[in-house]
């Protein structure tokens, strides 16, 4: 498994998958939080070594906020949006949403400035949706 925080740079961990003959990679569009993977990168991503092709994904949670990712406003710690509910104590730094709320909607997709948007623009083949049984924790409540 290749995972982004074993690599020093965005290139080695580029560079680190090209090497493999894996047929699908589960990635971040983001290497540190904030770095995107640029649309080259990704493209170079879908070759594999042996020069088969292969498919690449991006992971994207649409149950929780998460705290590093490029949307996180740091003022939401003191002064949470309506839609932001509590932090999941098994993963620090996610924070359950209230999804059907608009405002967290627009972060994730339907505009230019959409996670999903930006996902797109980088050329990934698909979405790995994460966190989508988020409503048994509101169902339960």
């Amino acid at each position: 498994m290749c995972h982004l925080s074993h690599y020093s740079t965005k290139a080695d961990f580029v560079n680190a998958i090209k090497s493999t003959n894996y047929d699908v990679i589960i990635t971040e569009l983001f290497y540190d939080g904030t770095d995107e993977l640029t649309p080259d990168e990704v493209a170079s991503l879908k070759d594999k070594k042996d020069g088969g092709a292969r498919l690449v994904i991006a992971y994207m949670s649409i149950g929780e906020a998460e705290n590093y990712r490029y949307y996180w406003q740091a003022g939401w710690a003191t002064n949470p949006p309506s839609w932001l509910a509590e932090e999941n104590l098994d993963w620090p730094g996610n924070y359950k949403v209230r999804y059907w709320y608009e405002d967290w909607q627009n972060i994730i997709y339907g505009n230019d400035t959409s996670y999903l948007k930006k996902i797109l623009d980088a050329g990934f083949d698909g979405v790995y949706l994460d966190i989508i049984d988020a409503f048994e924790y509101f169902e339960n409540q």
